[in-house]
């Protein structure tokens, strides 16, 4: 691979004073704050998997090049697993939904016997697509709007108008071309490989982390798509770390730990961000109370005061807690007393690679998708989609439709959504866009071409962009 591209294995000029890799941010760590907590979290919160993966600079020609991007749609997005859409939203058989990424499109069809098939969303007489548009579906078998051409669910030739006119289309051999598809936690898979990797073993750790996190046990609250001005490693690497927070997103330190967050990396696929709530943020020059931590939560009902007043040797992390698991198990109708306090109002997010951030916690339970538009290497569809647990005694509700926000338009059209949340990915949004600017301009200008990344903050940055490279050298891959 030309060297315009590729990062650099040599260590740092050793310089600094401690080894590389193991320096923190001072004050408590995750570790230690949530083992404190008085409903401790799962075992699977309470390790650490970091790796110092070097301190190389990261090219930026990788995030603006066709030819980058044209080998990241041959070995990425044409081996790897992605998810597609959630099994509610094709519930009955003929339910569709059409996936598309680059310039590949994905019809994904629920058959009679309740099984779920994908294939190419291309008529095999002059190619057309057999669904125009991304999205759910339903019809009772797969028919071109051009000519007619039908297929049956299963991809099996149906019809063709005038087949006297096509003695030469054997049925048997005009079968639509199948697409892998895998199931995990309600998200229906695709794969475009011939022969991929078992999806079990492409999650790693993921069914282990989340086997009692009931993520298909869940429905789509909320589900939003905009289009963003960079390429789909630039938008994703935004939310791969937190130390942007002081930053972009001062309003959050009076309740978040930013600079000590925890980072974790597991094989090529999977890394996790995890960060607790209900502190100080380890930059504040003056820390909030306990009860003063409490009060930056927005109440509403007065009537609650007393539900989060801080009595003697409480914290305002389990005060939050406590109110945030009875309030949401009401608004759910769902039990949540089995979660600790952790998981309901910390910030847990998984990385998948290579396209889908998962939260498993109640409090912000979204799940994210980044996906490039075309066969452009500057442009970007990001999707925020809210899970929220199906109420225990009531049919699981329809999933949220998909609301489009305009690159300049604020994520607080969206109906439903928080005013305040919405503020922080505005934040976000701009920052993406100053960012692929300023790639643009680094490589016009010919100075410093290339990102420089914390050893700790940003290791995930550098842990996704070596999945990347193993991919587009066609390496080994380790699930």
């Amino acid at each position: 691979m030309n060297k315009l591209f590729t990062m650099s294995t040599m260590p740092g000029d050793g310089t600094t004073s401690l080894v590389s890799g193991e320096a923190r941010c001072p004050g408590p760590s995750v570790q230690e704050i949530v083992g404190a907590d008085a409903n401790p979290p799962p075992s699977i919160l309470t390790t650490q998997s970091y790796e110092f993966l070097g301190d190389s600079d990261i090219p930026v020609a990788r995030y603006t090049d066709p030819e980058f991007f044209s080998r990241e749609m041959e070995h990425i997005w044409c081996k790897t697993w992605q998810w597609a859409c959630r099994e509610e939203h094709i519930p009955e058989a003929g339910d569709n939904y059409v996936y598309e990424v680059g310039p590949y499109s994905i019809i994904v069809v629920r058959q009679r016997d309740e099984t779920i098939k994908a294939f190419v969303n291309s008529c095999l007489h002059r190619g057309t697509k057999l669904r125009p548009t991304e999205g759910e579906g339903h019809s009772n078998d797969l028919r071109c709007p051009y000519h007619g051409w039908t297929w049956n669910l299963d991809g099996s030739l149906k019809k063709v108008p005038c087949a006297w006119d096509f003695p030469h289309v054997v049925p048997e051999k005009f079968h639509l071309p199948e697409v892998a598809i895998g199931l995990w936690g309600g998200f229906v898979f695709i794969n475009l490989d011939t022969d991929p990797m078992p999806l079990q073993d492409y999650l790693g750790v993921l069914p282990e982390h989340f086997r009692d996190w009931g993520m298909a046990d869940r429905y789509v609250e909320l589900h939003m798509a905009k289009e963003l001005p960079c390429n789909w490693k630039t938008a994703q690497e935004a939310f791969l770390e937190s130390y942007h927070v002081i930053e972009t997103h001062p309003q959050l330190m009076t309740g978040v730990g930013d600079a000590n967050v925890q980072y974790d990396c597991y094989g090529d696929h999977v890394s996790r961000f995890y960060a607790v709530g209900g502190v100080n943020s380890p930059h504040l020059e003056k820390p909030l109370s306990e009860q003063d931590l409490v009060n930056m939560m927005l109440v509403g009902d007065r009537s609650v005061l007393d539900e989060l007043t801080v009595r003697p040797g409480e914290t305002a992390r389990l005060v939050m807690a406590r109110f945030l698991r009875r309030t949401l198990a009401d608004k759910y109708l769902a039990d949540l007393s089995r979660f600790s306090d952790s998981e309901i109002i910390d910030t847990i997010e998984y990385h998948l690679f290579p396209n889908m951030i998962l939260f498993p916690g109640l409090s912000l339970p979204m799940v994210y998708r980044f996906r490039p538009i075309g066969l452009d290497p500057n442009r970007t569809l990001f999707e925020i989609l809210f899970l929220r647990p199906v109420p225990d005694c009531k049919k699981r509700p329809e999933p949220a439709p998909a609301v489009y926000v305009k690159e300049n338009e604020s994520y607080s059209i969206v109906p439903g959504m928080d005013v305040a949340f919405a503020m922080v990915y505005d934040q976000d949004t701009n920052n993406l866009r100053s960012q692929q600017q300023g790639f643009l301009n680094a490589l016009h200008s010919g100075r410093k071409v290339a990102q420089t990344l914390g050893n700790y903050q940003e290791v995930r940055i550098r842990h996704f962009n070596a999945t990347v490279d193993k991919y587009v050298k066609d390496e080994k891959i380790e699930p």
